[in-house]
């Protein structure tokens, strides 16, 4: 079978995407940069599939040594180690600098390595960020000048750097966009989103913003990654995943509270009070560019090409609540 090497393995959506891909019978190769990390990975995967075909290979984005050669025996790379910061930093090129070094020093190796396909994980906000209420498909682009925060500038300036970095290479490329994740994780204490729904469940965010967003199980992410490997249509291509329509935090809230989740907030925290906060509030500052936006979405491609069927995001929202609540 063939063998894809995943970085970003050890997070959130790198261990289902890992998960899917051994239960579909390819080989993986995780990139890690800690042991420790690699062996709790191991055994969160253990929990739903079988782990005979997966290995490990410790490399760090930031260095050019050992790339290549982790890739010989591949036929596939997923491009998935890009972490996910709602908090702004005191300097934006601390996010910026190593999403888009990190992604090129990956595309390189695998041209050299003659990878057949690469498979990147953007965002939707490398195509939302910056723009009003609309809809928005594959053809749009976030914009860099305007106010959208370090995170959506590094993810868009990634995947513009990808999209050069490939032009003229027989390498195919495929960019899987997700919207806001939720789901179950494999791992408890795993990354930011479950930091996010562990606070909200425990009662430690008093109000809810007013955010509405495009919203994905993280089980779907990973077999759309799956997919988008051997999709004979997907080269070359930009696939946004998510919920057609934007789901409002409030929404999320209300299914929470309905699930037994009573600490869930259930007060929307008005714009004013969140300005203010966001001044001397890195994680308020870095909601601002998308309070009160709803962007809807293009998702045909992503329906018709890689065959998805979504999950149900209020299933999506329990299933989360309860792998953290036990």
């Amino acid at each position: 079978m063939e063998k894809v090497l995943l970085t970003g393995i050890t997070g959130y959506i790198g261990q289902h995407c890992a998960a899917e891909l051994l239960s579909q019978g390819y080989e993986v190769l995780g990139t890690f940069r800690s042991k420790a990390k690699a062996d709790t990975t191991k055994s969160a995967i253990a929990k739903v599939t079988s782990t005979e075909k997966l290995s490990f290979v410790e490399l760090d984005l930031m260095s050019d040594t050992g790339w290549s050669e982790a890739m010989k025996d591949c036929q596939f790379v997923i491009h998935m180690a890009s972490p996910f910061y709602l908090k702004e930093p005191v300097n934006e090129n601390e996010l910026i600098e190593p999403a888009v070094q990190g992604t090129l020093r990956v595309i390189e190796a695998a041209k050299k390595a003659g990878i057949k396909r690469l498979v990147l994980t953007s965002s939707t906000f490398a195509i939302i960020a910056g723009k009003e209420t609309g809809k928005y498909g594959p053809k749009d682009w976030s914009d860099t000048n305007a106010n959208i925060g370090a995170y959506a500038k590094s993810k868009t300036l990634a995947e513009r750097a990808a999209w050069v970095a490939v032009k003229d290479s027989k390498m195919e490329l495929t960019v899987i966009n997700p919207g806001a994740v939720f789901g179950p994780s494999l791992q408890a204490d795993d990354g930011q989103n479950m930091t996010m729904m562990r606070d909200m469940i425990a009662g430690k965010v008093p109000m809810y913003p007013d955010m509405a967003m495009g919203m994905i199980d993280v089980r779907d992410v990973a077999k759309l990654h799956a997919a988008a490997l051997t999709a004979s249509d997907a080269a070359g291509k930009r696939f946004i995943a998510c919920s057609e329509e934007p789901i409002e935090m409030g929404t999320l809230c209300a299914v929470l509270k309905n699930a037994g989740y009573k600490k869930a907030p259930s007060i929307k925290a008005p714009t004013f009070l969140l300005r203010i906060v966001s001044l001397f509030d890195r994680e308020a500052k870095g909601m601002m560019p998308f309070i009160g936006k709803k962007a809807s979405y293009d998702i045909s491609a992503t329906l018709n090409i890689l065959k998805w069927k979504p999950t149900d995001m209020p299933t999506s929202f329990k299933e989360m609540a309860a792998s953290i609540s036990k």
